[in-house]
């Protein structure tokens, strides 16, 4: 509806940016949707003199909820992309969300119009000199008379007592009145009693006193109908300075009002991104489908819908694709469900999915499957390649509620477990889900306190050179010194904070605690590299390069060099292009990458050629086996023999014993690490284990 108006529609959120833009404002203003969604109202239309009352007037509507020009028909000047101003005409109105509010505005570029009056009050100019010699009072009269004769809108002249002496066509195509009928009637006649005697004693006054009046008025028909224009109302004086005539000029609304209408009842039932039932929709089906299912004795299904990696693409490709990522998949889910379930879009990647006439909760599984399937499929937008999977809460009416609110929290419940479970699946509630649920959000808090305490601690575990006995760096891994638990090993931790953002906040806090104990190092006349583990969730943050830089400028004696970034070479493969130029951007810092864990992911030789890391870890689920398992060994002896090939270093984790050293050494591997070298310790420790450290003299060249 809003590419097909006549009418220009924008939409606002509550912090004044863009979030809707019709093909009729990019027709009047010059912007493109893809140029004016996100941005701010005020400082991409709004002349700069206009910018700061409009935020201003804003912020005082979050506040007080009131707004003067909510409601009313305005006139006022907006900024077109090349700089010049536009006469439009704005009827603005606001939607109360549940996380915040929404503006929607109704423009028309009312030039013409403007024109039309300025020629217009040019010819009521030259009608004030009337009583002056009779050519000019001749050429006054001919261009009201072209005025009168071009203009769409209606025109009503009348003698200083507001009797009407003149009309035009368009007067009576709007009013229904003749001009014989209209012609000595006053300017009342026609008015109607939608609006109170004080309306007109204040409109009276302004015309009386300014000189002029602009507004929306409702008037009264031939036929006995009421309808809305817009009224500019002058009064003309004559050399005397004395009011001798008035003039109205007005344009019927009717259709625009109604076509707002029309626009606002569709923008606060449906999404305006999918065209899907919004919330409020929701809400009203949900209930009549309880009703229903109540009167007929059957089952009724809410399902809750989240999508996997939506936001990791939203950060890296822009909303734009995000947008025509969740248009798709919308339409793909349309088709997956049955004629009469509902599907809606309560926000961002969330749906939510109402399934009723059921007699027995299994008769929802196809449609489940279904909808899996249609998140899951790879969607292409232009030359990307996008893939998202869904996680689906499910729960049913009456067994696991009586009412709306309680059947939307058991879902969102459940979703979370299904989320928690490995994605891309569904589950079904149970009341079991709110104590996983409640543990879950119990755990993250205690984390993010300890955080706030300073209870995480790292150890290193030292990597050496077998065949020298040289150290050749530390990894630093994590532990938590709880108050009552002791140490907690990081298995008890890290897989419950995993995508959430205390996991970024942990991750520089481990870069920055690893950076500082390099420096302490140094000031002891000890240097040696430090690597620290990567997620992918950090990795790609879009601001990812922009917060390592701030962490290396807070240690400016610390060389980049000495800290390396151990990343999941499996979660360098979600987007392998982006992580590539987010690699490329952390090595011009001067920082180093290996690949942790390399051969346990799906295309380790393909990757391994792009992604820039100086050193590859071997696997310890391989290194542990390679003694008694020949697929096990020959994998090691490849990703050796392949690091070699492309002159990347590579290095054993998972070192346990003299004899794993020893066949590594003679697979060409010399770097390695493990229980049988040094176990995690605290930073106190490495330097008195590096004094009586002694590689065993099998391994020694």
């Amino acid at each position: 509806m809003m590419d097909t108006s006549l009418d220009a529609i924008i939409q606002m959120n509550g912090t004044g940016d863009i979030i809707g833009w019709s093909s009729r404002a990019q027709h009047i203003f010059g912007w493109t949707s893809n140029d004016a969604l996100g941005q701010e109202l005020a400082k991409l239309i709004l002349p700069v003199q206009f910018r700061d009352s409009h935020r201003q007037a804003l912020k005082r509507f979050l506040v007080t909820g009131e707004g003067a020009s909510l409601g009313n028909i305005i006139e006022i000047e907006a900024l077109h992309q090349d700089g010049h101003n536009i006469p439009i005409e704005l009827t603005s109105s606001v939607i109360t969300l549940t996380d915040g509010v929404e503006f929607n505005s109704i423009i028309r570029d009312i030039s013409q119009r403007k024109k039309a009056e300025a020629k217009l009050i040019l010819a009521n100019k030259e009608l004030a000199f009337q009583n002056q010699e009779k050519d000019k009072r001749a050429a006054e009269l001919a261009l009201a008379a072209i005025v009168f004769s071009h203009t769409r809108e209606g025109i009503i002249i009348t003698n200083a007592s507001a009797d009407i002496i003149k009309v035009n066509d368009t007067f009576t195509e709007v009013t229904g009145y003749s001009r014989q009928e209209a012609v000595g009637q006053n300017i009342h006649f026609f008015q109607s009693d939608k609006e109170s005697p004080e309306f007109y004693t204040l409109m009276w006054q302004a015309v009386n006193t300014k000189g002029y009046w602009i507004g929306t008025i409702w008037n009264r028909r031939k036929n006995g109908e009421m309808y809305p224009e817009n009224l500019t109302l002058s009064a003309v004086t004559n050399t005397a300075s004395e009011i001798s005539h008035y003039v109205a000029l007005y344009s019927d609304i009717t259709q625009l009002n109604k076509s707002h209408q029309s626009q606002l009842e569709r923008m606060a039932h449906f999404d305006n991104l999918t065209n899907l039932p919004n919330r409020t929709l929701l809400a009203d089906r949900l209930n009549q489908a309880i009703l229903k299912s109540s009167q007929y004795d059957k089952l009724l299904a809410v399902t809750f819908l989240n999508l996997d990696g939506f936001k990791a693409i939203n950060d890296i490709h822009g909303h734009h694709v995000g947008d025509d990522l969740l248009i798709a998949i919308s339409l793909r889910m349309k088709k997956a469900i049955r004629e009469g379930d509902t599907l809606s879009r309560i926000g961002g990647d969330e749906f939510v999915l109402v399934l009723t006439d059921l007699a027995k909760s299994d008769d929802c599984n196809q449609v489940l499957e279904r909808l899996l399937l249609a998140a899951s499929d790879p969607v292409t937008i232009g030359d990307l390649v996008l893939n998202v999977s869904a996680s689906i809460g499910v729960t049913f009416y009456p067994k696991d509620g009586a009412d709306s609110g309680i059947l939307m929290r058991n879902a969102d419940q459940a979703m979370y477990v299904a989320k928690q479970s490995g994605k891309n699946c569904y589950h079904l509630f149970d009341s079991a889900d709110y104590d996983v649920v409640n543990r879950q959000q119990e755990s993250l808090a205690n984390i993010r306190a300890a955080l706030t305490k300073r209870e995480f601690v790292l150890y290193y575990q030292p990597k050496v050179n077998m065949s020298t006995g040289a150290m050749v760096g530390v990894e630093a891994l994590i532990r938590w010194q709880h108050p009552v638990r002791g140490l907690v090993p990081p298995l008890d931790f890290l897989p419950i904070i995993e995508n959430h953002t205390i996991s970024l906040d942990i991750g520089e806090w481990v870069i920055d605690t690893a950076l500082s104990q390099i420096s302490q190092w140094q000031s002891i006349g000890v240097k040696f590299p430090i690597s620290v583990n990567i997620s992918a969730h950090q990795l790609q943050q879009t601001n990812f390069v922009e917060r390592l830089a701030t962490l290396l400028a807070a240690h400016p004696d610390v060389s980049p060099h000495l800290l390396e970034l151990e990343v999941l070479e499996t979660s360098a493969l979600n987007d392998i292009n982006y992580i590539i130029a987010t690699m490329n951007a952390c090595i011009s810092l001067g920082v180093k990458f290996s690949l942790d864990d390399f051969g346990t992911g799906y295309s380790s030789l393909t990757y391994l050629r792009r992604l820039p890391a100086s050193v590859i870890k071997i696997d310890q689920t391989f290194i542990r086996d390679m003694l008694t398992d020949a697929d096990d060994l020959a994998i090691v002896l490849a990703v050796v023999s392949l690091a070699k090939a492309f002159r990347i270093e590579v290095i054993a984790e998972g070192v346990e014993t003299v004899e794993h050293g020893t066949a590594l050494l003679e697979l060409g591997c010399e770097l390695a690490q493990g229980y049988g070298i040094a176990r995690p310790m605290p930073a106190s420790e490495v330097l008195t284990w590096l004094d009586t450290w002694k590689p065993n003299s099998a391994w020694l060249s």
